[in-house]
């Protein structure tokens, strides 16, 4: 009890000291509101209604496809609601989102592409006529898939690793450390380069590559965390009880050992952001047409001199999401700092 007591309260006192960087707090804040913007994009940004009243019926195109002959159309395959008539006086209506356009949609009214912004495209076209602003919400959420997906792999790998390196020591220790030092020196972006152009890439397999040559990091502080902890009177007393190994690992060691995860974790997943930038700018990430920042900012180099819109939009994007948890993780490094100011 009186552990779970000490363990609360230095946890309180982190939590104030991560509290007191304002700049921190707004970041969470905002990024939680990315997250929440990104997670729901198709009630902001999307083709359909949310709900319609027509010709006496109500419909709902956001939850439910309909195929268009239920709206005397036998000519076209997917419905375009845009090109129905709503009449007020026979009771028609439609709650349509924000903005009125599919990531892979691409709008035929402009004379070419890409197009500059205008009040129909806020942020302009890409090179095939589609809404980059959409493109940007939904690329995001595709983002944050594959950095917290990638992140929460390789911790999960690299911590079970590095503990059972560090806890038990001698063979097993000197065989995992010779592994993470091979894997350390290979050239791993060029190896993933390879494999990924070999292989089909899509969110599963690029979190599954990434994971097999990114966990060493983690695991090379736990095992230092671990070698630190396993001689302590409390590891030796609940080992003299007879609490297994399992048990001293998960129960006793690893809660004293949470301080390089949480600190590095912000670093990690913004690392992920801009590797799946990189791949997908490479052309070697997320497959067309999936929404993607690295495809745009690849049409920017293209356009460079022409569509100044697909520079600057995602990489502020790319730019603001990265300063937010760079943000978050400085403030959190200062909160895990035991020569920190107490309280």
């Amino acid at each position: 009890m009186i552990e779970k007591y000490l363990n609360n309260d230095l946890t309180l006192k982190r939590y104030r000291r991560f509290k007191r960087n304002k700049i921190a707090v707004f970041s969470v804040w905002l990024l939680t509101l990315l997250f929440f913007l990104s997670f729901t994009a198709e009630f902001w940004a999307t083709n359909q209604p949310h709900v319609m009243k027509y010709q006496g019926r109500l419909y709902f195109p956001l939850f439910v496809e309909y195929h268009p002959t239920e709206f005397g159309r036998e000519d076209i395959y997917v419905m375009d609601y845009r090109e129905l008539e709503f009449h007020e006086e026979k009771g028609d209506w439609a709650v349509w989102p924000l903005v009125q356009w599919d990531p892979y949609e691409s709008n035929k009214t402009v004379a070419e592409y890409p197009s500059p912004p205008t009040k129909y495209n806020i942020m302009g076209t890409d090179d095939r006529g589609r809404d980059v602003f959409t493109r940007l919400l939904y690329g995001l959420r595709y983002t944050l898939i594959f950095s917290v997906g990638a992140w929460l792999a390789t911790y999960i790998v690299g911590i079970i690793l590095g503990s059972v390196m560090g806890y038990f020591g001698g063979k097993v220790d000197l065989i995992g450390m010779r592994v993470v030092e091979i894997i350390q020196t290979m050239p791993v972006t060029l190896i993933l380069i390879t494999i990924i152009s070999i292989f089909t890439p899509n969110l599963f397999v690029l979190i599954l590559f990434l994971c097999v040559f990114d966990w060493t990091k983690i695991a090379t502080y736990m095992r230092a965390q671990f070698l630190q902890y396993r001689k302590l009177e409390f590891v030796e007393a609940a080992r003299a009880i007879g609490s297994s190994d399992a048990r001293i690992i998960f129960k006793h060691i690893l809660p004293n050992s949470i301080t390089p995860i949480v600190t590095f974790s912000p670093f990690d997943i913004a690392t992920n952001i801009s590797y799946l930038a990189f791949l997908d700018y490479l052309g070697l990430g997320l497959r067309a047409p999936t929404p993607s920042w690295g495809e745009l900012l690849q049409q920017a180099q293209k356009y460079f001199t022409t569509a100044e819109w697909l520079v600057w939009y995602p990489s502020l994007a790319l730019v603001l999401t990265l300063t937010l948890l760079i943000n978050i993780g400085l403030a959190v490094r200062d909160a895990f700092d035991s020569k920190s100011a107490v309280g």
